[in-house]
């Protein structure tokens, strides 16, 4: 009885919604995004690009971003990382294994999250109406972002698995690896996609351009040593007659100028309590001891000896500061330099604070990217100042390379290597002669990306394209007393770390995934 009761008040009840069954069963949460809802219009795509593009930011711990900062120039030469987050290092001095975390471990899992972003972005496209413009520059942001992926890995790992649309978990565990050439061209094609559909100027800060899709393809170029390819694309920026150098290197990281016309792309960050800033300035500033205020990646003296004095002459020893290439004080935290106090007085540096108290490099410190001001330090964690991921004086000095490599006039190339000696109302330095040989220029083009990009996270890349480790390793690293802290690379530079590994966290979900050689 009991059951035919039920039968019965179930049969009523689907008479009683039998007319508005159909629209009954449409009826979805309306708090809540699913897959029935979402996405349904434009605001929605809006949200998937910025999801898109949060994967380059990083919020916390800043050595293991895509690009690294400057932590990334930890290894290399050009810096010394002493803090207990130190793969970066690590890799610097041969160290590196394939169980590390950090950076061998977050690049490709960040990245892969960005591609499966940006494909499930794509796929999105294809079912909302959207105006003809509107589509092409999401479509075109898409394929940039995917394309910065795709370069991330193809220069960290060499040939990875090219995944172009949406697959399960059981398809993600039995992909094979592409070639590194196949790797490359996914990301050329896709930056050549983004040329296609974007404009010279952005809807929104922060979003992609053309010149970006552009500077991006280039620096593709440029790493493989397609060097014509690299001169088109310049051509192609200069067409755009967007860009060109800042009048101050002083100022050119400083907050007020984000933007100037020397920036292609950027990272954006600001202060806030929600994870939209970083710990930039607390790892590349002075401290009091504190770890909220002290450098986490500090300057070598190799780096500070490279810098030339400004009239050509010998350096003084004993006014080594004295007459240098002022892109020296504007890098680097020298002694001497003048410190403006927020919870300490202002105080000649080193004096009043040092680095952080674990740091046994107290007679150097990171200057770019840092905040000058102590007083207008953020709290910890909210740094607001942006990350340059590509500015004109990169494209210029891949120009100069790419002529020299290419067998072009040399004097054409000397010629843009002194604009950025003297272009600038605070660099001005004496001028390379255009008769150098082409050896002397290659050797002077480098010299010069050494120090124009110092501390922005560009030479790691160009030690490994350039094969010059076997000629700065070993490495010793001094404290300020002069007692060697550590030597970098000891037995001389191992080439296979010109690839990082593929995380065994990986190869451990994917048999196929072949490890690079060395590792």
């Amino acid at each position: 009885m009991k059951r035919l009761i039920i039968y019965c008040l179930s049969f009523l009840l689907l008479i009683s919604f039998g007319g508005c069954m159909e629209n009954y069963l449409d009826l979805y949460p309306e708090d809540k995004i699913t897959a029935a809802n979402f996405p349904e219009k434009e605001s929605d795509i809006k949200l998937l690009l910025d999801g898109t593009y949060a994967c380059l930011r990083e919020t916390a711990v800043i050595d293991q971003g895509l690009f690294g900062f400057g932590m990334t120039d930890c290894a290399t030469p050009n810096a010394y990382n002493w803090g207990t987050v130190e793969v970066f290092n690590k890799l610097g001095a041969g160290r590196l294994s394939s169980s590390d975390g950090g950076v061998v471990t977050f690049r490709w899992k960040r990245c892969y999250e960005m591609i499966s972003r940006a494909n499930y972005l794509l796929a999105c496209l294809e079912k909302i109406e959207l105006a003809g413009e509107a589509k092409k520059l999401y479509v075109g942001e898409a394929h940039f972002l995917r394309g910065l992926a795709y370069s991330v890995l193809a220069e960290t790992y060499g040939g990875v698995p090219v995944v172009l649309s949406e697959i399960s978990t059981s398809e993600a565990r039995n992909l094979k690896r592409s070639s590194r050439e196949d790797t490359w061209q996914q990301a050329l094609d896709d930056y050549d996609v983004a040329i296609a559909n974007l404009g010279a100027d952005a809807p929104e800060k922060g979003r992609a351009t053309k010149g970006a899709a552009l500077g991006m393809k280039m620096r593709a170029y440029l790493y493989q040593g397609k060097y014509k390819a690299v001169l088109e694309c310049v051509d192609q920026i200069d067409a755009l007659k967007k860009y060109g150098l800042f009048h101050s290197y002083a100022t050119l990281f400083d907050p007020a100028n984000e933007g100037n016309k020397e920036v292609l792309f950027d990272i954006q960050y600001i202060e806030g309590e929600n994870s939209q800033g970083t710990f930039l300035d607390q790892y590349c500033g002075t401290g009091t001891g504190s770890w909220t205020r002290g450098s986490r990646y500090v300057p070598t003296d190799d780096l500070v000896a490279a810098y030339e004095t400004v009239d050509g002459s010998p350096i003084d020893p004993e006014n080594p500061y004295e007459n240098r290439d002022p892109r020296l004080a504007f890098t680097v935290v020298l002694p001497g330099s003048y410190i403006l106090g927020h919870r300490f007085p202002s105080y000649l540096y080193p004096g009043g604070a040092f680095n952080h108290a674990g740091n046994r490099l107290k007679h150097l410190s990171t200057r770019k990217y840092r905040i000058q001001n102590e007083a207008d330090l953020p709290p910890a964690g909210q740094s607001y100042i942006n990350d340059i991921i590509l500015r004109y004086a990169d494209v210029l000095l891949s120009k100069a390379e790419a002529i020299i490599e290419s067998g072009g006039n040399v004097s054409e190339a000397i010629a843009i290597l002194n604009r950025i000696r003297t272009e600038r109302d605070d660099v001005k330095i004496s001028p390379l002669p255009l008769s150098l040989s082409r050896d002397e220029a290659r050797e002077k083009l480098r010299h010069e990306r050494r120090i124009e990009l110092a501390l922005e996270g560009r030479y790691w890349s160009d030690v490994k394209r350039w094969k010059i480790g076997k000629e700065l390793y070993p490495m010793i690293i001094k404290d300020h007393e002069g007692s060697v802290i550590e030597t970098k690379f000891p037995n001389g530079y191992l080439e296979y770390y010109d690839l990082l590994p593929i995380p065994d966290s990986e190869r451990s979900l994917n048999p196929n995934l072949e490890q690079n050689p060395g590792w």
